[in-house]
Parts: structure tokens; sequence; C-alpha cells
């Protein structure tokens, strides 16, 4: 059914046998409106079918929800025509897992298992209804970006899933090979973690299992030394024989689990590494993977990311992302004036508040970003304060919002529950490439469930918020001027990767530049359509190479 711009039918609804034919037919729509793009969008690519722009009425629904301060009340479009005729609100259903090897995932919700079916006439009347609470939204216009912003980054995953990373699996086998050793038959660990397990046991005088922590705290408990953990950076500090193979043994360890030979036969078919990309996963906004650990591959096994014959990978960084979003929505003339500048923007704070030393200068402005307020911390902040007011003015309030149990908001609307919700490893400053002992938890850091209730810990994850959800939410519009931009350049380049500030096209040898110019003009497009004009930049760091390792 065609729709007018205030969301009313302009015609008579028409039933489609094939839905990709009627998009096919239909290339002068502005823009689709339909329940879900992780169910329809797979089936219109496996057809061929391209899609420019869409509205996304369940993703809108999770975004509008938290807005208003309901964060994990059903999103589906089922859930939400109830709530407008006051029936009992469905479940959503069950997330399932994504499809090993298998490319892009038709449904991101088990055959069987959908939500509640919605006519043609509650759909409409859903899409009104989102179309007024983006009316009463505190900005309204922000919140229609936001909305429009997240649709499009669903239409790239998609995409994404169904390209695929270009994966070299006899380059991974190589690698495995290299660092593991040969396997022994009935699966058990190959040949070098065998020989470091030894090497430990030795170490201690007794066996010891190096992949059990409760075994190897209670060694270094009898031969007298106290340990919490047997993470890296308490390990390190320790005077034993036995930390050196330990050590290396937890990195071979994880790479053997995380990106063996059974990831590999899992996860790679056909020259390809199709992870099932999950725009928006966690309440910040930052992407998660369904599968395959995409986010935390290991530069050891990224030389398996291989370019195909004639063409090249455009690895992009944004280059101190974080700092430069809190110069724009905190509008400080003085951070928006060092973030104004090309090079380093750590050195430019150190010459104007740290007498040019940029260590200090770079954790003073992490610090204020994450909540380090205490020691050496609260001393650098009160320096940074004394040079840049509004701009730590804005993360102090955002932390104060989050103490004191109100709804915090990204620049352009999404919205963090006031306390459960939050990652816990995020607040507790954990480096996302440390998984928890037990290996529980996604990729992200994300614990299903979890909720603080440590007034501080909530508000260091508000302040935190405020500017990791914005760059989460200024990279989607980077993403989507990006991908118009490579279409409507006629360009073979495909966006294959994206994890936060990282962005990986796959181009022909011959379009490398172009995508170069390409990266860094969304860039600047996505700055002022987020943040207005300002003379904030946001550059990126890109290198083009045949394999992803070369990159860094």
């Amino acid at each position: 059914m065609p729709l007018r711009e205030d969301g009313s039918p302009a015609a008579t609804p028409v039933r489609e046998p094939d839905v990709a034919a009627a998009v096919r037919a239909r290339p002068d729509a502005a823009r689709w409106v339909w329940r879900s793009t992780a169910d329809v969008y797979p089936r219109l690519l496996a057809a061929g079918v391209r899609v420019d722009k869409c509205y996304d009425i369940e993703d809108a629904e999770t975004l509008l929800l938290g807005h208003e301060g309901r964060l994990g009340e059903p999103r589906s479009a089922a859930a939400a025509l109830a709530r407008l005729h006051g029936l009992p609100v469905p479940d959503d259903p069950p997330q399932r897992a994504a499809e090993k090897g298998a490319g892009a995932q038709s449904s991101l919700f088990e055959p069987g298992a959908e939500s509640t079916p919605v006519p043609l006439d509650g759909l409409l009347e859903v899409y009104a209804d989102q179309m007024r609470r983006h009316e009463q939204a505190e900005h309204p216009g922000r919140m229609r970006l936001l909305t429009a912003s997240e649709s499009a980054g669903m239409l790239t995953a998609a995409e994404m899933n169904a390209t695929g990373l270009p994966w070299s699996a006899d380059v991974h086998r190589g690698v495995l090979d290299e660092l593991l050793g040969e396997r022994y038959a009935g699966g058990g660990e190959p040949r070098r973690l065998t020989e470091l397990a030894d090497e430990v046991s030795a170490a201690f005088g007794r066996r010891v299992r190096p992949d059990l922590p409760a075994d190897v705290l209670r060694a270094f408990t009898q031969a007298g030394i106290r340990v919490k953990s047997t993470r890296r950076w308490e390990l390190e500090s320790l005077d034993h024989p036995a930390v050196g193979p330990l050590l290396e043994y937890k990195r071979l360890y994880r790479i053997w689990v995380a990106h063996g030979w059974s990831w590999l036969q899992d996860w790679v078919a056909d020259g390809r590494f199709r992870p099932a990309y999950l725009p928006g996963g966690t309440v910040t906004g930052r992407w998660v993977t369904n599968g395959g650990g995409a986010l935390q591959i290991p530069k050891v096994i990224r030389r398996a990311v291989v370019a195909d014959p004639g063409w090249r990978l455009v690895v992009a960084d944004a280059d101190q992302m974080e700092p430069r979003v809190l110069a724009a929505i905190s509008r400080d003339p003085g951070l928006m004036e060092v973030a104004s500048r090309p090079g380093d923007l750590y050195q430019a704070v150190s010459d104007r508040a740290f007498a040019g030393d940029r260590e200090t200068a770079k954790i003073a402005v992490l610090g204020a970003v994450y909540g380090q307020t205490s020691g050496d911390g609260l001393k650098n902040l009160a320096q940074l304060r004394r040079r840049f007011p509004r701009a730590v003015s804005y993360v102090d309030d955002a932390a104060r919002a989050g103490e004191e149990g109100r709804l915090v908001r990204t620049w352009l609307g999404r919205t963090c529950p006031p306390a459960p919700g939050a990652d816990v490893r995020e607040e507790a400053g954990i480096p996302q490439d440390e998984p928890d002992e037990s290996g529980a938890g996604r990729e992200d850091g994300w614990v299903p469930g979890y909720a603080s209730t440590d007034v501080r810990a909530r508000g260091r994850f508000a302040r935190n918020f405020v500017v990791q959800g914005s760059a989460a939410d200024w990279t989607l519009l980077v993403l989507a001027a990006l991908r118009r931009s490579l279409h409507a350049a006629g360009m073979a380049a495909e966006l294959v990767f994206f994890q936060h500030d990282e962005v990986i096209v796959h181009c022909p040898a011959e379009e490398a530049e172009g995508v170069v110019a390409a990266i860094s003009a969304a860039a600047e497009e996505a700055g002022v359509v987020a943040f207005g004009e300002s003379p904030v930049r946001f550059p990126f760091t890109t290198a083009v190479v045949e394999c992803y390792a070369s990159a860094k």
C-alpha cells in the first residue's frame, strides 16, 4: 500500500504473491515501511533486489520504548498493537542463534515462533502511532533521524551478512598449524597447548590444569602467592616460573577455542565469514554479532582475512572518535577548537592543559568519559575542567542523572534505562578483549538480566553512555552515507565489516582511492547531519591492503 508523507494510506492495498517482484517493480519508492528488516530484506537480497531506504517498525518500537522509559517491554508489532488497544501484550519470540556458515539468516526468530500475525490495517495503526510518538519526543527531529539511521543500519547489516567477510580457509589452517601444532586424535588439545600445560605443571611441581582457573589459583596459593584471579594483568605482576607458559597457554587456548579448526568449519563457507550482525545490540547502540565472534578477531587470525584476487580491503579507523563526539555534543568552545585541528587530539589537549604531557592528557580525557574520578584521575579531571568546563560539565550532568535514577539520552535520543541494563564489563572498565574466566557472556560483554545496584556505578555508566552512545549514533550515519555514496557511484565496492569505530570495504583495486575518499566524505557528512554545523572534524585513518592483518 502506498502511503502519504504523514503515513496515511494513499490507495487501496494490493496483495502481492512475490515480495521481491513487488519491490523490484517500484524502484521509485522513497522508503519501504515494513514490520522487520531482518525478516524481509534477506529474502529480497537473495532475489537480487536492493532497497535504498526503509522504516523498520519493530526497530522503531525499541527506540521509542526506550525514549519513554519502557525499555525491555515487548517490541514486536503485535505487542505495539495490543498496547494501543489495551489488550494483553504478547511476549517477543525468542531470538535464535545464527546459522553457522550458511549465510545470512532469514529472521532473528526461531521458525514457527514468530510474533502474532499483524494485519495490514493493524500495521498501519502502529506506524501512525509511532509517527505521533516521534513528535512527542524531547527533540522530535533528532529522534526521527535516529530511527531513520537505525533502519539504514538494519539494511547495511543485512547486506553485510549476505556478502560476508572474505576469508581464506587455507591461510587460517596454516596459522593454526603454526601456532598450535598438530592435532591429536579424539579432539583433545593440540600439541603446543599440551606442551605448555606440561611446562605449567613442572613449574608448580604438580599436575595443574591451566584451563581451569580454580586449579591455577589453588596452585599459586600452595606456592605461597595470593592472587585474586588468573586475568592477564594480575599474572604479569607475579614472579613465578609458571607465569610465562601460563600466559602463553591462555593466549593460544583462546585462539583454539574461539577461532580454531572447529570454528573454521562452522563459520566459513565459500570463502566468506558471515557472523550475523545485530545493529543496536547493546544499550549504547553498539553493534554485536549473533555468532562467530566477529568483533573479537585476534590480530594473528586476521591474516586469514584476504581480499579476492584483483581486489583490496580498505580498512578505516575513526581517529579518537569519542573525544571528538564529546566536543560536538558539549559544544565546549575550547574542545571544539582542539577537535578541529588535523593530527593528534590528545597532543593538542596536552599542549593546552597539561604542559605537553600527552599521556596525562589522554588519561584525563578518557577518565572524564569513563568516570576515573579518584586519585590522580581526580586531579587530572580538575585540570581538564578548568580548560574545557562545558565538556566536563556535560558528562558530570549525565553521571548525576544516572545516579538519581533519571533517563539519560544520547544526542539523537537513544535512551539509557535508569538502572538495569548496563554493561557490567564496560562499567567495571574491563577491556573488551578479556573474556571472564568462565567464558560466559556474549562477545560484546553484555550480561542479560544484569542490574546494577551501585549508585556510583550507574553514574559512571551514564557518563560514558552519553558519549559512547552518541558515537554509535554518528557511526550509523557514517555507514548510511557510505552505503549510499558507493551505490550512487556505481562501484562494485561492498561493505564487509563494521565494529564500533572501524569499517572495512572490499573493492576492486582500481576503486580503492575512490573508496578512501568516500569514507572521508561520509564521516564529515555524518558529523554535520548528527551534530549540526561545528568546527569538529571526524578524520579516519585508512589503509588499502590485501590482508586485514597488514592494516595495523
